[in-house]
């Protein structure tokens, strides 16, 4: 990752610039508020209403589109939530919608297998879930996809279905989909009708578009993807001045250097999620960040925007705040602090007015030390927890040596354990150090009873979350009946 400088050139203010990109087959070229939502570009001034608008909190999917962002060669596509992205970010980049990848005369691959199954009632939420699939064809095309293609749906609601013939729809794609070449190509994609054949003139296109990530004001929001200031402030947004900061090169990217990684603050949960160097760390990494938000929401959401929205059940900020974190902080002059003293109160921390988060680094856990995310929500995914925790815990010789525990849902902000953590060093690890632990974690937190649980409950849940670190990590010296009894 490249050091930062006070105030490098991508921070300098400047004019507004023309916003350009290629929306499906067309290029886009214009000087609108680049704060409006995408959602409301595509269907208003271009009268593209396939794309649909529902909950306008990112949650429903009906607005689902594919992001094409041009990568040497090629273009990797991503699908997004169009009703929480600000328009400047589609700069440089292909947009699809549901329009954008109809064929002339037939159904296309993810159109043809959900009518098969009759996996649309009302219709509306359908193309979100056709853009979505199709997404899913295009990943594999990149050879990066794990995923599965029910998986590829998770951020997409149908109110009608019941969902078994949409998970039909799914599998009839994926059978599709596995009788092309293992070499798949674009070109393969094309012929077997996942997708129209403009598709292969686009990355030639994008090279021509002068792109760079710029401000373009010097007052107003900073604003990297958007995924929790839209849901809250979007026709504010919309209308005012922002600073689009999610493409600054700077803020992006994953770096391990000696026994530290140093993430920028514009990278994303899926960036995370698929850096194979993140998941030797933490190997259950997939799994965990399945339980953050929607495929199309991790596609999207950062580090900088989920810390600083400084929820109190912040996923990535239990996360990092259990790994002891530091983050690297940028104004007149640069400045670090431990992330355990970045929130202040609900709602605040410590970040002024003229700074920006640009990073944020741990030291990487060693052979002693083992990690686990837990999260309890009343859907198991695409929902806010009603109570979270993570646990960075280190043991040499059967004693606790390092205890780094944070707990969400419980507090004003992300709660880092401080005196949890204290009374587990040098303890021994058995049942009674970890029941005597809890009685300490009880004394530290002060839940509050709103729609996600009452305080009662979430005090239940943050007692079942501490002992199941112990259990999973430690599961020969801890077992959770004799925990519980």
């Amino acid at each position: 990752m490249q050091h930062l400088s006070v105030f490098p050139t991508e921070f300098l203010p400047c004019t507004l610039l023309m916003i350009e990109f290629i929306l499906n087959n067309k290029p886009i070229r214009l000087f609108e508020k680049s704060g409006m939502t995408l959602l409301d570009f595509i269907r208003e001034n271009n009268r593209l209403k396939g794309t649909k608008i529902g909950c306008r909190e990112g949650d429903c999917g009906a607005c689902t589109v594919l992001v094409g962002t041009l990568e040497k060669e090629e273009v990797t596509y991503q699908s997004i939530t169009s009703c929480i992205s600000p328009l400047g970010n589609a700069n440089g980049k292909h947009i699809v919608t549901i329009e954008g990848i109809n064929l002339e005369k037939k159904l296309n691959v993810a159109q043809q297998v959900m009518a098969d199954n009759f996996a649309t009632q009302c219709g509306f939420c359908t193309p979100g879930f056709v853009v979505s699939m199709t997404g899913f064809a295009l990943k594999m095309v990149e050879n990066t996809n794990t995923n599965t293609c029910t998986e590829a749906i998770s951020g997409n609601i149908c109110r009608c279905t019941g969902y078994k013939s949409i998970e039909k729809a799914t599998n009839d794609l994926e059978a599709k989909l596995a009788t092309i070449q293992q070499s798949k190509q674009l070109a393969e994609l094309i012929r077997e009708g996942f997708i129209p054949d403009y598709f292969s003139s686009i990355p030639e296109k994008l090279k021509k578009i002068n792109f760079r990530a710029w401000l373009n004001r010097t007052e107003g929001n900073f604003v990297a993807n958007g995924t929790d200031l839209y849901v809250r402030q979007a026709d504010a947004l919309s209308e005012g001045n922002v600073n689009l900061v999610g493409e600054i090169t700077i803020l992006k990217g994953i770096a391990i250097e000696e026994n530290r990684c140093k993430l920028g603050a514009s990278t994303t949960v899926t960036e995370i999620a698929e850096n194979e160097s993140l998941q030797k760390i933490f190997p259950k990494l997939k799994a965990y960040l399945k339980l953050v938000s929607s495929e199309q929401i991790r596609n999207m959401g950062t580090l900088g925007g989920n810390f600083v929205n400084a929820s109190p059940i912040g996923d990535m900020s239990i996360f990092f705040l259990a790994l002891n974190s530091t983050l690297h902080i940028l104004g007149e002059t640069e400045r670090e602090i431990p992330f355990q003293e970045f929130h202040q109160d609900y709602k605040k921390y410590d970040l002024q007015k003229e700074e920006i988060l640009t990073a944020i680094s741990f030291e990487i856990p060693d052979k002693d030390t083992k990690f686990n995310f837990e999260k309890v929500s009343k859907r198991t995914h695409l929902d806010i927890a009603s109570v979270n925790s993570a646990a960075k815990i280190t043991v040499k010789e059967n004693t606790i040596t390092v205890a780094n525990i944070s707990i969400g849902g419980v507090a004003a902000i992300p709660k880092f354990l401080v005196k949890t953590n204290a009374y587990l060093k040098g303890k021994t690890i058995n049942i009674a150090t970890v029941k005597e632990a809890e009685k300490v974690l009880q004394s530290e937190i002060a839940p509050i009873s709103d729609v996600r649980g009452t305080n009662i409950y979430k005090r239940l849940l943050a007692r079942q979350l501490f002992f199941a670190h112990f259990v999973t990590l430690y599961p020969e010296q801890i077992d959770l009946p004799s925990l519980t009894n």
